[in-house]
């Protein structure tokens, strides 16, 4: 049994983490504060003795006695992200710091949850983790690029400085059970947009890209890499299965029997015209590729939706 430290638990990716650590008997310790974590993700959860959770905002430091550390905490969908930017940077940089100083102190290894949007709006197809990125650093999503820019940077410095024992993952467009409804990505906006049967909003020609990666799979990643040995990353984490926003819109459409109808806005300012992982390092290094399909991801996905919005 580890005690594991896991920021940001009771978020989507961070509760689903919380359930598969305990799960393997493990003790997990949640921080969250709530901003887009929600109780009811951790709810059942809450009786378990392996389980504890602490309401706690990462910019301020705190002292625990753990084994490992997952670094999850930060807003990560764009109307999130950019409801409080400063907040966005402070959350990614000074959680960093204190994370990292915790992680120093008590010499266990850490593993950061960093982003594809550290690429920006990429000039090569797909990414590799060599690439650094093609990123405005004043537009709008730059609180939360720059914010994961800084916090990759911060990792790598304390492990070359102080030998902490760090692990970088950038992850890509994950989706799945726990997601909010009014989070703002494309996933659960088309789901829900669907089975209310709203118009489905594509912006642009939907002709961008992106790479969906179902919540099990990741979780299997985070869990390998946190268990890599001197393997640090960073390390690309997504399905390189490459879709157009359309070809999701009506996938969705099919799967929900929806009678929506698809309609175009205009295209959202520095939103990536491509997103795809080249996973060959995660290959490599954690033996790891993802098995759900995007047709069985969604439809795990919009059986949850069905039971959970309102309509």
């Amino acid at each position: 049994m580890k005690r594991i430290l896991i920021t940001g638990g009771a978020g989507f990716i961070g509760s689903h983490l919380s359930e598969k650590l305990l799960e393997q008997g493990n003790e997990v310790i949640c921080l969250d504060n709530f901003f887009t974590g929600r109780k009811a993700n951790i709810r059942h959860l809450l009786s378990n003795p392996e389980f504890e959770f602490i309401r706690h905002d990462i910019t301020e430091p705190i002292f625990l006695e753990v084994d490992q550390i997952y670094n999850l905490a930060c807003p990560a969908s764009p109307i999130h992200y950019q409801y409080n930017p400063v907040k966005t940077v402070k959350t990614s940089v000074m959680g960093a710091i204190n994370m990292l100083g915790l992680a120093k102190r008590i010499r266990v290894p850490i593993l950061q949850a960093s982003t594809s949007e550290i690429y920006g709006d990429p000039l090569v197809h797909p990414q590799t983790e060599s690439y650094w990125g093609n990123v405005n650093c004043l537009g709008p999503r730059s609180c939360y690029d720059e914010g994961k820019r800084v916090a990759e940077t911060l990792f790598y410095n304390y492990h070359q400085q102080n030998k902490v024992d760090i692990k970088i993952v950038r992850i890509f467009n994950t989706y799945g059970p726990r997601m909010l409804e009014n989070d703002g990505r494309v996933v659960s906006n088309f789901i829900v947009q669907a089975l209310r049967n709203e118009n489905i909003t594509v912006y642009g020609q939907g002709s961008q890209t992106r790479s969906f990666c179902f919540i099990t799979d990741l979780l299997d990643a985070l869990i390998k890499m946190m268990n890599s040995g001197d393997f640090h990353g960073p390390v690309n984490l997504g399905n390189p299965g490459e879709f157009t926003i359309l070809e999701l819109a009506e996938k969705v459409l099919k799967l929900t029997g929806s009678s929506s109808k698809i309609i175009f806005k205009p295209l959202p300012k520095d939103d990536p015209t491509q997103r795809q992982p080249d996973i060959s390092l995660a290959k490599e290094k954690l033996g790891w590729k993802p098995v759900i399909s995007l047709e069985e991801g969604l439809q795990y996905t919009i059986e949850y939706f069905r039971k959970t919005i309102k309509k």
